[in-house]
């Protein structure tokens, strides 16, 4: 009689979910298809830990200005302004269209994989997906659901992070703030913050490809009221993380450290679950004195620990230091995927005739605009130089990070 019953009602049940199917309504998935923490561990779906190698995709929904090698138009809004000089705001607007849509294509995120990467971390510009006053709008969500796409075809993992924050959460220019870590003074543009982050997590919920939620890139700057604002910091996270589980339970949150990801002094014990903590270390010893401090934290509270940024110096550094990680078992993402004419990056976009007048003329070292020809000839070429397949792959920098090291 009981095995009647149970047989009764699992044919029930898959008619309700054919009907479902048939209706197109989905089901969220559930926290098994997810990336958890066990410990000290991020733990795949299959119950295998998962070792994270990963690279950031900077510049693209977030640009920053030695990227474009400016060295006073730093920040987004100020290399918005250079460009709106160049082109005018009408051609300007176009080149930044073509700009997202080339920069990250299909071809580099299948090429991320076959490198042996399993991860990539978004930079986000909140400007992209909300407006001033809160409306959740803009064409970063359109740029953000193709990218996923592709990840999830490739079988990679994503994380978001966001590099902008309203009000600007770092006090320095790639947060794009006013010089000040404002985010941790106004209530309402931590306010704004929280409903990105709800919004963002209500969209995706219970993707499977994506790994996790970085909440803040680098936050507080060393040198602005660290008394003050190291005390607010946990407390954001506990509210924005709050907002976050409310539409997606089960997701991991990333929490960054202060003075710009490098302190976790401010933390007290895991306030949830499926938390992990992140930091950021460039040109640091290669030895574990380096990162012994971030050690004991995740020995205090046997809590994971991910590297979220590095890099940006040579070869043997990158391999000595992902080594040292790789031992103590914390996972990685380097900085950056591609970049303007350097060999420390995956991808190295091909420098255009004529681009040093570009950048003195973008960093008002030259009042005079450069002749309309150059301009034209130059911004084409950037935009074609960035496409995957005209960049030159730097595969030492791949082997470096024990990835494909030749074609």
């Amino acid at each position: 009689m009981g095995r009647s019953l149970v047989g009764c009602y699992s044919a029930v049940m898959r008619l309700l979910v054919a009907l479902l199917l048939i209706l197109g309504l989905t089901v969220p998935a559930g926290a098994d298809t997810l990336v958890r923490i066990e410990g000290k561990n991020f733990i795949a779906p299959d119950g295998s830990t998962l070792h994270l190698k990963g690279i950031s995709l900077g510049n693209w929904l977030m640009p920053e200005g030695y990227m474009f090698k400016f060295e006073v138009a730093k920040a987004p809004r100020q290399i918005f302004a250079a460009f709106d000089r160049l082109l005018g705001p009408e051609r300007a607007a176009a080149f930044w269209k073509q700009y997202r849509d080339s920069y990250i294509a299909r071809d580099d995120i299948e090429f991320i994989k076959s490198a042996g990467f399993n991860m990539v971390r978004i930079p986000l510009h909140y400007r992209l997906f909300m407006t001033d006053d809160g409306a959740m709008t803009g064409d970063g969500w359109t740029l953000l659901d193709r990218v996923l796409g592709w990840v999830k075809e490739t079988g990679l993992y994503a994380i978001f992070d966001i590099h902008a924050a309203p009000g600007g959460q770092t006090g320095i220019n790639h947060d794009d703030g006013p010089g000040y870590p404002l985010m941790f003074y106004v209530p309402r543009d931590r306010t704004l913050t929280v409903r990105l982050w709800r919004a963002i997590a209500e969209r995706y919920r219970g993707r499977p490809e994506i790994l996790g939620y970085d909440l803040l890139n680098e936050p507080i700057a060393p040198y602005h009221d660290v008394a003050t604002l190291n005390q607010r910091l946990e407390p954001f996270y506990k509210r924005a993380t709050a907002a976050i589980r409310e539409v997606d339970p089960d997701r991991i949150v990333i929490l960054a450290g202060g003075q710009w990801s490098s302190s976790f002094e401010m933390f007290g014990p895991p306030f949830a679950k499926n938390l992990a903590y992140t930091y950021h270390s460039f040109w640091a010893s290669t030895k574990r004195d380096s990162i012994q401090r971030h050690l004991n934290f995740a020995n205090r509270y046997n809590v994971p620990l991910f590297l979220g940024e590095t890099g940006e110096l040579t070869d043997e550094w990158n391999a000595r230091f992902r080594i040292l990680h790789e031992l103590h078992g914390i996972g990685w993402s380097f900085w950056t995927y591609k970049n303007l004419d350097t060999p420390s990056t995956v991808v190295s976009i091909p420098r255009p005739a004529g681009w040093d007048q570009i950048v003195a003329y973008a960093d008002g070292k030259r009042t005079d605009k450069p002749d309309a020809a150059l301009i034209d000839r130059a911004v084409a070429e950037y935009l074609d130089g960035i496409k995957f397949r005209n960049g030159t792959v730097r595969w030492s920098y791949l082997a470096s990070l024990g990835l494909k090291a030749s074609p």
